[in-house]
């Protein structure tokens, strides 16, 4: 048995087993395992092109897709954990080296054993092996788990990302519609403020109104030019960040489509049936984490592995001659071998710190993993109640705006014929204008709500990127 136990490979064989890395094994999921009260399911790789039907914002999305600055860095982190992959793997293998050298030495007589001159000269060509670790117990093989695991999690959150930049502009682009329109209303209500200032300027001349109702329709007047410029504010910055999340301008990109208005973007997030807990294990960031925690658990490994002894191999084999044109005879054949060993015998608990500090932070992997599937569950379950309950919102919200503007249209007749003051025709326009606005908020909340559902329940594989 001893004398198969020098045949560097079967030892290699044999130790091989005895690898430090712990196994892994996913956490279980700390949510429950399904969502009650819901009947509907997943976005099935939910494709944006069907889920957002306006052809504007369909392009957007491919602009930023291709032009953000935070999506270049995540993809372009993405290489360089490929790279750094590389490197390490690349440990696993031996180092082969082509090395040439030549040397030539004079001895002089004065200070030569033989009392005259030795001159010397050597040339030397081989093939080097060096420092090759011999990998028994799983360090090396266990970085490399690790590194690869990096690598998995810088691409998962790359494909998160993706789903976040999608969802951003989405969301930007409505807020956009929602502040043209609520902008052009209020230019409406300004119109119509203005006409009623006039009326009321002409009936006071005449002694019909009185200088109370002239100053509340001034005033009426002057809120309405206030909140236009407000507004403005907001739509402005609205642009400014969708410029900003498509990496350049609107006005710069060519051949855009034309746009559809609030109410007709129709983005509808019915593509969903059974919700379980397993559809948040797909989820990019999930999928992040966990490798994460795959890559803490391999550094364990790496660690525990500082315990036992390391064997490197330094080798060459190759000719060596006097001169050049006697490297390749006869009996030129030169070779060394160099096996090290190092066996730790006293660092001061240095390896065992390092592997409880691999074993930390493999604890917080593991809490970090929890967490994100935890902060899953409750985005999913909030978006699922919130586009319930706005789709209520909005409904009774539309109902009361026409009621307002029905409303408005009564009063308004009743004060034109004299039956009625003007502080009722304030008040009806007060309550339709609000009214108005804020169907527009909730409308647009309902489309931002759809579009965060397409980023917290859509899975995208690697090949969706391409």
């Amino acid at each position: 048995m001893v004398k198969h136990l020098k045949n560097p490979v079967l030892l290699a064989l044999i130790l091989g087993g005895c690898s430090q890395m712990p196994t892994y094994e996913r956490p279980a999921a700390p949510v429950p395992s399904t969502w009650s009260n819901v009947t509907q399911s997943r976005v099935n790789k939910a494709v944006s092109e069907n889920y957002f039907p306006d052809p504007r914002l369909q392009a957007l999305i491919k602009v930023a897709l291709e032009n953000n600055r935070d999506l270049r860095i995540a993809t372009a982190r993405i290489a360089e954990a490929h790279a750094l992959y590389g490197i390490q793997a690349g440990d696993r293998y031996p180092n082969v080296n082509l090395n040439t050298s030549g040397a030539e030495s004079l001895i002089p007589a004065s200070v030569s054993a033989t009392g005259s001159a030795l001159r010397s000269n050597r040339v030397d060509v081989n093939a080097s092996l060096v420092s090759f670790e011999l990998d028994f117990w799983g360090r090396v093989s266990s970085l490399n788990a690790s590194a690869k695991a990096s690598y998995l999690a810088t691409e998962s959150a790359q494909r998160a990302f993706r789903l976040s930049l999608t969802a951003d502009v989405v969301n930007a682009y409505l807020s956009v519609l929602e502040l043209r329109e609520r902008t052009q209303l209020t230019e409406e209500t300004l119109k119509g403020r203005e006409s009623i200032r006039q009326l009321i300027s002409r009936r006071r001349d005449v002694g019909v109104s009185n200088d109370l109702d002239y100053l509340q329709a001034e005033g009426a007047y002057q809120a309405a030019l206030a909140e236009r410029a407000n507004l403005e504010r907001q739509q402005a910055a609205a642009e400014n960040l969708l410029n900003f999340l498509l990496g350049t301008t609107v006005a710069e990109i060519k051949g855009l489509p034309a746009g559809r208005a609030l109410a007709e973007q129709n983005i509808v997030s019915n593509g969903l049936s059974e919700v379980s807990a397993d559809v948040l294990l797909q989820r990019p960031d999930v999928l992040a984490a966990e490798q994460k925690l795959i890559a803490a658990n391999a550094n364990i490994g790496a660690a525990r592995a500082a315990f036992f002894p390391r064997i490197s191999l330094t080798s060459a084999v190759g000719t060596a001659s006097r001169n050049l044109s006697g490297l390749f005879d006869a009996n030129s054949g030169a070779w060394s071998f160099q096996p090290t060993l190092t066996l730790p015998l006293f660092d001061a608990g240095r390896t065992a710190a390092n592997v409880d500090v691999a074993t930390a932070r493999k604890n917080i992997a593991v809490a970090e993993y929890e967490k994100t599937i935890q902060q899953a569950f409750r985005e999913v379950a909030d978006l699922l109640t919130a586009r319930e309950k706005l789709n209520e919102q909005l409904t009774a919200q539309q109902a009361n705006a026409d009621l307002q503007a029905q409303r408005l249209r009564l009063v308004d007749a009743r004060y034109k014929a004299g039956v009625s003051n003007y502080i009722e025709v304030l008040d009806a326009q007060r309550e339709l204008y609000t009214a108005q606005q804020s169907a527009l908020q909730i409308r647009r909340t309902v489309y931002s709500t759809a579009a965060q559902l397409y980023k917290a329940l859509s899975v995208e594989t690697a090949s969706d990127n391409q």
